[in-house]
């Protein structure tokens, strides 16, 4: 049961995100590898880039990706969050009845990755459509797949069952990352809230202000690591399924650093905190409500 409610927890939190996803996907890849000033802005900055995709992609076009983001946020997050609240329920992250900052990052970090690898075939489908645009506003590689099914059937039938995992090394750290980052400093955020009597122990309240703590430490930890991530997901391959433009993690981390500097790596960064904040304070406020809702009527 922990697994289906972290997953419907996150899936509700996608409903709301995911057309700041679409244009998080949009600005991280807005002149890759060129330097700044030697390519054209469509995407000015997260509300620019909201007008812009609505006007020219219209209305729809915000929602782009969002079946597969929702199977991925089911998937990735039922793993995580209910691999997280089962190490959790046997008392693992605590130290002496107190939370422990290195147990919550570790369990975090290894609930990560499981959830990571499992929903990586989807999260590739998802930036794939989600960047697919009109050819006046369009950035990166364009794919021109038809839906979620039409877009993995096709990757299995050019590049087998390996192919469906392509990128799956930068998942990988972005989840654990991202991923140790958020439960741990959740678990904290929340005892601390607690300690201080903000509200009742019980209050919704409580993990709603954990969570927008949370949110911040999250998008500075994972936003390097989504850039990369975004990037090896939507690149082109050759007829061996592979990449044309990187090798793998840290061919990218480099050519982005050299050719970009250290602000590409930060490109997106106010849409991954409209988008990972939001999404972050409600999957986990949604998480420990349904947690609290289910140990109520069991």
């Amino acid at each position: 049961m922990d697994f289906v409610l972290g997953g419907a927890a996150a899936c509700g939190a996608c409903l709301f995100t995911n057309p700041l996803e679409v244009v998080k996907t949009r600005m991280q890849l807005q002149g890759e590898l060129k330097s700044r000033g030697t390519y054209q802005v469509y995407y000015r900055n997260v509300f620019h880039a909201f007008y812009t995709i609505g006007k020219v992609d219209g209305l729809a076009g915000l929602q782009k990706g969002l079946v597969p983001g929702l199977f991925y946020q089911f998937v990735m997050n039922g793993v995580r969050l209910g691999s997280y609240a089962i190490i959790e329920s046997a008392g693992h992250i605590h130290s002496n009845g107190r939370v422990s900052a290195a147990k919550t990052t570790v369990a975090g970090a290894a609930a990560g990755v499981v959830g990571a690898v499992m929903g990586s075939p989807v999260y590739l489908v998802k930036t794939h459509l989600q960047s697919q645009s009109t050819s006046s506003i369009a950035v990166g590689h364009q794919y021109e797949h038809q839906g979620m099914v039409h877009a993995l059937r096709v990757i299995y039938r050019e590049h087998g069952i390996l192919g469906l995992w392509r990128g799956s090394s930068a998942a990988v750290p972005r989840v654990s990352v991202g991923s140790a980052t958020q439960l741990s400093t959740f678990s904290s955020s929340k005892e601390l809230v607690i300690d201080l009597q903000v509200f009742p122990q019980n209050s919704w309240l409580v993990p709603l202000s954990a969570g927008m703590i949370s949110s911040v430490m999250v998008v500075l930890a994972m936003t390097p690591f989504d850039v990369i991530s975004t990037r090896l997901y939507n690149q082109p391959v050759d007829h061996l399924g592979k990449g044309q433009l990187y090798k793998g993690f840290t061919d990218c981390l480099s050519k982005t650093l050299k050719k970009e500097g250290l602000t590409g790596l930060y490109k997106g960064l106010g849409a991954s905190y409209f988008r990972l904040g939001p999404h972050t304070i409600l999957s986990l406020f949604f998480w420990d409500e349904l947690r609290k809702l289910y140990q109520k009527f069991r």
